[in-house]
């Protein structure tokens, strides 16, 4: 059961980034969409799941928190470091090389939050068979936005669809692999809400410095690309409070 429960978020997964991959035309709109669902994964849905999980502090401050605040900062000194060599023509290739790699990096953390959810459901099917359904439900409403997170990410920074598509491919099956799984290895819960801390501030750090200025780089449709943020993160506190 809980393997064709995952099949589901496999489908939808794909779905999601077969979606963002069509709609090339109006790229604005999506980078906009995508960033208000990033911002609502993180603030309806990846935070408060760790801080309801983990009691461990250190000095005084929650784990997910400061890895959140560590992903966050990591990320910006990265990308700064970057920034400072100056263009040069024989240099540009390596810049654009450095810029794909931090799409791969993004796509590929997104592969293993999914990973996370079908183990999500496999281990509350060892709980219960109804609370799996409903863990299920939760996952396969949010996976659309995945798959079409992780393909917009992707493109965003350089990489070829090909690329793209492979990554989109990997988190389809990411779900499926994490509920096969559980039956074997137990993921240990520290662990587990340290890596949602440290997603959700990479997470939030793309949406915020990267996918949000790219999107208003047209001068198109401003409105439009502002109603599509809000808009995406209306639906994820809809999908998620409903899921829950």
């Amino acid at each position: 059961m809980p393997i064709l429960l995952s099949l589901a978020a496999f489908l939808m997964t794909l779905l999601g980034g077969l979606v963002a991959d069509r709609v090339k035309n109006n790229r604005h709109l999506v980078l906009g969409a995508a960033a208000g669902v990033m911002l609502g994964v993180v603030a309806f849905d990846l935070l408060p799941e760790a801080l309801t999980r983990d009691a461990v502090e250190v000095l005084g401050v929650p784990l997910p928190m400061l890895m959140f605040a560590l992903a966050f900062l990591g990320i910006h000194i990265v990308e700064r470091a970057m920034g400072m060599h100056i263009a040069h023509e024989s240099d540009y290739a390596v810049h654009r090389h450095a810029r794909a790699g931090v799409g791969i990096a993004a796509g590929s953390a997104l592969v293993i939050h999914s990973f996370l959810d079908g183990a999500a459901i496999g281990a509350s099917y060892q709980a219960d068979a109804s609370l799996a359904v409903a863990v299920a439900i939760g996952v396969i409403a949010h996976d659309f936005t995945d798959g079409f997170n992780t393909y917009t990410i992707t493109s965003l920074y350089g990489n070829a669809r090909r690329r793209a598509l492979t990554l989109l491919t990997l988190d389809a099956l990411a779900p499926v692999l994490g509920a096969t799984l559980t039956f074997l290895i137990a993921i240990p819960p520290h662990i587990l809400t340290a890596y949602l801390g440290l997603f959700s501030g990479f997470l939030l750090y793309l949406a915020t410095s990267d996918i949000l200025p790219e999107a208003h780089t047209t001068r198109r449709s401003t409105g439009w690309t502002l109603a599509a943020t809000v808009s995406g993160t209306l639906i994820m506190w809809v999908v998620i409070g409903l899921s829950t």
